[in-house]
């Protein structure tokens, strides 16, 4: 099937170049086209699509702040080439979900502005306790999002494994990605932070809060 005959047809969902969708929340043309076999535009379930994809959409910005907090605070450190290979992979998670979100006409949180600067704190503030506090941050942000695409994980399998198969797979490569930063916090001396159980409890108390207003606001 040609690009232009899968942009006509509401029954495909795959990266398109050449299909030409609205304009996204950063002002370019996003191409999609969508080739999962059994989901359509008409069939899937909107309430929990719409849910999924903005707080993945949200968690993945937040994700991008706290890196981008950490590289101006620890970027020309030993450890700024290992925060920056996280950032790149944080920045691919969501590109992608910024085309769903064009592509289901899905609108982003009203929390956006708060989630720019309350991650960049976070990742910033962190970063001033040393390589450990940043990659306490790490582990305890990466631990709980991906329990959060374990659950969403879940939810898809329970509706339609068939139907959702393509973004099962989306999600369960992020969520893989984000065990990885999980592990390289590990490795990289995490739980060497000042009071670092404390610290990643708390943590992941703003995470579970941001995640449940983020599906529903």
């Amino acid at each position: 099937m040609t690009c232009a005959g899968a942009a006509a047809s509401p029954s495909l969902w795959r990266l398109c170049t050449s299909a030409q969708w609205p304009l996204s929340a950063y002002g370019k043309k996003i191409g999609l086209r969508f080739c999962s076999s059994g989901m359509t535009l008409d069939n899937i379930n909107w309430a929990a699509m719409d849910r999924i994809i903005r707080v993945d959409h949200a968690g993945e910005y937040g994700a991008n702040r706290i890196l981008a907090g950490q590289m101006a605070v620890l970027g020309r450190t030993s450890v700024g080439p290992v925060i920056q290979k996280m950032w790149d992979q944080e920045k691919a998670h969501l590109k992608k979900f910024s085309e769903l979100m064009v592509a289901f006409r899905v609108r982003p949180t009203v929390l956006m502005p708060l989630w720019n600067v309350t991650g960049f704190a976070l990742g910033a503030g962190t970063a001033l306790l040393g390589k450990e506090g940043a990659m306490a941050c790490t582990v305890a942000v990466e631990e709980t999002i991906a329990h959060h695409y374990n659950n969403q994980i879940r939810t898809l399998m329970e509706e339609d494994p068939e139907k959702y198969e393509e973004l099962l797979q989306l999600i369960k490569k992020f969520r893989d990605e984000e065990l990885e930063h999980h592990d390289t916090g590990l490795s990289h001396d995490a739980e060497l932070a000042p009071a670092y159980a404390i610290l990643k409890s708390v943590i992941q108390a703003g995470c579970r809060a941001a995640i449940y207003l983020s599906e529903r606001l």
